[in-house]
């Protein structure tokens, strides 16, 4: 009998290395799979079924994608789509809500709108999955994974340590939290400088669980430039740094705290805290920042509006279902209150993934961290 079970598990395995031949004969992965986790800049459908106001899954929302309003926050591709396409992948990284089986083993999406470093954060637009609990899908994912590996632990460590783990958070956690006073009490507990440091040790503390569970190759991205988004820019009424910039200089300043602590965390964890894990730190501040300075370089027009929403600088509400969008989305840097369209991901992705410049993807790019 056990000779059987035996014959069953390897055709199995047949079946599944031949299944995943015939999906990637045009194009073989660099990796065997991608996971990732985040907020609403990379979420793909996982907040679709929650109550919450953080949902996309309505048009105009994926106007542009092949799917349509499958809960991406953008017009077409987010980041990590663009992402997955320049590491191979035939298919997007599916959401975790509707990912079982051997699609398993090909890598999640964990992302949730609105979701923080801290649990509470985001609660003000409703249910969320914050990182503590992404990681936890990621365990309950690593626990279904086994049975494919016939429970060799060793051998599952193996191939997840070939795979990339992309992690964005820390935008909600200042958006919608520290600088939300009518809500948080965070603002006033901590000084700028305290509150970075309490959102790196809660991070790096989940950044170690996932490296437990056998994250080797990881991509952690800063926050971007949040001070500059039409949202902040419908709200704050003043030049900021003195040097004509409309942008809310404060927020600015707050977030580099905790990308430049991001940076040195990134350094502890390569060099020795992490044992056989390779850490890589993206900017995103500094991509974001780029994409405004050159606007025209990259074919865009409108750099300080969403393509779709209500009020000032198209920022004051975001896209309402069935609101009529731009007409060029390719002008526009921003599809609306919050997130970047699909041509600016993809340029952004682009950069970080083959950039030899360290401004963007330090101290590696993400094509290297594939190699390793």
């Amino acid at each position: 009998m056990g000779n059987f079970s035996e014959l069953v598990f390897s055709g199995f395995l047949a079946l599944l290395w031949l299944s995943a031949r015939a999906c990637s004969q045009a194009q073989e992965p660099q990796v065997p799979c991608f996971f990732i986790f985040g907020d609403s800049l990379v979420d793909n459908g996982n907040n679709n079924g929650i109550l919450t106001l953080a949902r996309a899954n309505y048009r105009p929302y994926g106007i542009d994608f092949p799917q349509g309003d499958t809960g991406r926050f953008t017009n077409g591709r987010t980041y990590v789509d663009a992402l997955a396409q320049l590491l191979g992948f035939s298919n997007y990284i599916p959401p975790y809500v509707r990912t079982r089986g051997p699609a398993l083993l090909r890598g999640v999406n964990y992302a949730s709108g609105a979701a923080g470093i801290r649990d509470e954060t985001g609660n003000n637009l409703g249910d969320h999955i914050p990182m503590n609990q992404q990681v936890s899908n990621f365990a309950n994912t690593v626990v279904h994974m086994r049975r494919f590996f016939r429970g060799d632990t060793n051998a599952l460590n193996s191939y997840l340590s070939k795979c990339i783990f992309y992690s964005g958070m820390g935008s909600n956690d200042y958006l919608n939290n520290y600088f939300m006073p009518d809500f948080y009490t965070t603002g006033s507990d901590y000084t700028t400088k305290a509150y970075a440091a309490a959102l790196l040790q809660d991070y790096s503390r989940q950044l170690t669980e996932l490296y437990e569970l056998g994250a080797r190759k990881v991509v952690v991205t800063s926050v971007g430039q949040i001070g500059c988004i039409p949202y902040q820019l419908a709200r704050f009424n003043g030049s900021g740094s003195g040097s004509g910039s409309q942008c809310n200089e404060s927020i600015n300043k707050a977030i580099i705290l905790f990308n430049t602590g991001l940076r040195k965390l990134v350094d502890r964890f390569n060099n020795g805290q992490l044992p056989g894990a390779k850490f890589v730190y993206l900017d995103s501040f500094q991509n974001a920042k780029d994409l405004v300075l050159n606007a025209a370089t990259y074919g865009f027009e409108v750099v300080d509006k969403g393509c779709c929403g209500v009020g000032k600088n198209n920022g004051q509400i975001t896209c309402l279902p069935l609101q009529e969008p731009c007409d060029d989305r390719r002008k526009y840097i921003f599809w609306d209150a919050f997130h970047p369209t699909d041509v600016a991901n993809i340029i952004m992705a682009k950069k970080s993934f083959s950039s030899k410049s360290q401004s963007y993807a330090y101290p590696i790019n993400i094509q290297q961290l594939a190699t390793l």
